[in-house]
């Protein structure tokens, strides 16, 4: 079971209030018994892991000059978050090296939070990272191979001239493909998407029948299951050239995709969690997309930190 949004919520106010070296005794004694609860201390330590990816700031001029411009009403704020953005950036790369296995950190190709890019591969097909993603490339005269350790990756590829099946795998399987094809795999928590755009994708499970996926399908598998095939989505492809795609969706889902494409946390109070988000947003700037959200849903946005950010009802509540 998660932790409840709200003291999510209280466990962030705390922390901005310790950190900002001016807490009264009597706040750390509150604090100090507000801790006591298991709920509390578990939604303290989540915010202390998302704050140790920004540790580095504190000790940098100007990342503490950026915070300053960040919490004034000034034509600079913009412009701060984006300093903070490479900044946190940075950091949290100084810190991969200890907390990403080393299969990931040392993969032959890697993207940092919030990158996009495409790449050539050998054979002339393209290749899409998504986010924060990270995969190994093996072609030789015998198969063109992939594996994808984390993230999301999109590949079109053409049919090889020499026969050479197109194989990737991922934590829960292996996918295949003998023509030219266009899809994407998403390396889940437990599980593997597939979309197909073009040409067919065999998914092969260890000791299970091989499941045919054809253009305009996806389905996920994990080690022992693949679930009914459906329709593959636009947005699992949009990605790769700089959009996210909303179709009607959940605000809460969203801001998990969103989340995605940015350091720190990002989340949305429950009353608000069903509005629904239609649009096409541009993930190189997920503060506009936070303007956008704010200028056309009945939002609001809410920082307790730099790092922290939330979207709440635009009216607050008596009882909130």
């Amino acid at each position: 079971m998660g932790i409840d949004y709200r003291v999510l919520q209280e466990a962030a106010k705390w922390f901005a209030v310790l950190q900002s070296g001016a807490a009264s005794p009597g706040e750390r004694q509150a604090w100090a018994a507000w801790l006591q609860q298991p709920e509390h201390a578990q939604a303290w330590a989540r915010v202390e892991r998302i704050s140790g990816q920004f540790q580095p700031l504190a000790s940098d001029a100007i990342g503490r000059s950026a915070g300053a411009m960040l919490h004034s009403r000034q034509p600079n704020r913009r412009q701060a978050l984006k300093v903070l953005s490479v900044l946190c950036g940075g950091a949290a790369l100084s810190l991969a090296g200890g907390s990403l296995p080393w299969r990931q950190w040392a993969a032959d190709e890697r993207t940092a939070v919030g990158e996009v890019r495409d790449l050539r591969l050998a054979d002339g097909s393209q290749l899409w990272l998504n986010t924060d993603t990270a995969v190994d490339i093996a072609f030789d005269t015998n198969a063109r191979s992939l594996a994808l350790y984390r993230g999301e990756l999109l590949i079109d590829a053409p049919a090889s001239r020499r026969a050479r099946p197109l194989l990737l795998s991922s934590r829960e399987g292996r996918v295949r493909s003998e023509q030219a094809a266009r899809f994407s795999l998403r390396q889940e928590d437990g599980r593997t998407r597939l979309s197909v755009f073009t040409g067919v994708v065999d998914i092969q499970l260890d000791g299970f029948a091989i499941t045919s996926v054809g253009a305009g399908q996806q389905a996920e598998f994990d080690r022992r299951h693949v679930a009914p095939l459906v329709a593959a989505r636009a947005e699992h492809q949009a990605w790769a050239t700089g959009v996210l795609l909303a179709d009607n969706q959940r605000l809460e889902d969203f801001l998990a995709e969103l989340s995605r494409y940015r350091h720190g946390y990002l989340g949305c109070d429950p009353r608000i969690a069903d509005l629904r988000v239609v649009g096409a947003f541009p993930l190189g700037d997920t503060e506009r997309v936070l303007e956008a959200l704010a200028a056309t849903l009945p939002v609001r946005i809410e920082r307790r930190m730099a790092w922290w950010v939330s979207l709440e009802p635009a009216a607050k509540r008596a009882d909130a």
